[in-house]
Protein backbone atom coordinates (compact mmCIF):
# COMPACT_ATOMS: atom_id res chain seq x y z
CA UNK A 1 0.00 0.00 0.00
CA UNK A 2 1.81 3.10 -1.22
CA UNK A 3 1.30 6.78 -0.92
CA UNK A 4 -1.27 8.31 -3.28
CA UNK A 5 -0.03 10.46 -6.12
CA UNK A 6 -1.13 14.08 -6.27
CA UNK A 7 -3.60 13.17 -9.03
CA UNK A 8 -5.26 10.61 -6.74
CA UNK A 9 -5.62 12.91 -3.74
CA UNK A 10 -9.10 14.34 -3.17
CA UNK A 11 -9.70 17.96 -4.12
CA UNK A 12 -9.71 20.47 -1.29
CA UNK A 13 -12.33 23.17 -1.66
CA UNK A 14 -11.61 26.58 -0.19
CA UNK A 15 -13.39 29.68 1.08
CA UNK A 16 -10.09 31.23 1.99
CA UNK A 17 -10.39 34.25 -0.28
CA UNK A 18 -13.84 35.14 1.08
CA UNK A 19 -12.66 34.98 4.68
CA UNK A 20 -9.39 36.79 3.97
CA UNK A 21 -11.21 39.65 2.25
CA UNK A 22 -13.84 39.75 5.00
CA UNK A 23 -11.03 40.18 7.53
CA UNK A 24 -9.55 43.03 5.46
CA UNK A 25 -6.27 41.27 4.74
CA UNK A 26 -4.25 41.25 1.55
CA UNK A 27 -2.65 38.04 0.34
CA UNK A 28 0.71 39.43 1.44
CA UNK A 29 -0.54 40.24 4.95
CA UNK A 30 -2.00 36.77 5.44
CA UNK A 31 1.12 35.16 3.98
CA UNK A 32 3.32 37.12 6.37
CA UNK A 33 1.12 36.10 9.32
CA UNK A 34 1.44 32.38 8.48
CA UNK A 35 5.05 32.51 7.22
CA UNK A 36 4.47 31.51 3.59
CA UNK A 37 4.99 33.27 0.25
CA UNK A 38 2.03 35.37 -0.89
CA UNK A 39 1.75 33.21 -4.03
CA UNK A 40 0.99 30.22 -1.79
CA UNK A 41 -2.11 32.03 -0.56
CA UNK A 42 -3.18 32.56 -4.18
CA UNK A 43 -2.63 28.88 -4.99
CA UNK A 44 -4.74 27.90 -1.98
CA UNK A 45 -7.51 30.33 -2.91
CA UNK A 46 -7.67 28.99 -6.48
CA UNK A 47 -7.57 25.36 -5.37
CA UNK A 48 -4.25 24.76 -7.12
CA UNK A 49 -2.61 23.63 -3.90
CA UNK A 50 -3.87 21.74 -0.87
CA UNK A 51 -2.56 23.03 2.45
CA UNK A 52 -0.81 20.85 4.97
CA UNK A 53 -2.82 20.32 8.13
CA UNK A 54 -0.43 22.57 10.04
CA UNK A 55 -0.80 25.39 7.50
CA UNK A 56 -4.59 25.04 7.36
CA UNK A 57 -4.80 25.21 11.16
CA UNK A 58 -2.48 28.21 11.27
CA UNK A 59 -4.55 30.07 8.66
CA UNK A 60 -7.77 29.27 10.53
CA UNK A 61 -6.24 30.58 13.73
CA UNK A 62 -5.03 33.82 12.14
CA UNK A 63 -8.43 34.44 10.52
CA UNK A 64 -10.23 33.32 13.71
CA UNK A 65 -12.43 30.97 11.69
CA UNK A 66 -13.24 27.28 12.27
CA UNK A 67 -11.14 25.13 9.94
CA UNK A 68 -14.23 23.56 8.34
CA UNK A 69 -15.40 27.06 7.29
CA UNK A 70 -12.18 27.50 5.28
CA UNK A 71 -11.45 24.12 3.74
CA UNK A 72 -13.54 21.08 2.85
CA UNK A 73 -13.31 17.84 0.89
CA UNK A 74 -16.87 18.52 -0.35
CA UNK A 75 -17.88 21.57 -2.39
CA UNK A 76 -19.38 24.35 -0.30
CA UNK A 77 -23.10 24.71 -0.97
CA UNK A 78 -23.27 28.48 -0.86
CA UNK A 79 -21.05 31.50 -0.68
CA UNK A 80 -20.23 33.15 2.62
CA UNK A 81 -20.08 36.66 1.13
CA UNK A 82 -20.50 39.35 3.74
CA UNK A 83 -19.06 37.12 6.45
Amino acid sequence: MGRKSKAEEPAVFSRLEEWRVARGLSRQELADAVSVHYQTIGYLERGEYSPSLALALHIASVLDVPLEELFSLQPFTKSRKGV
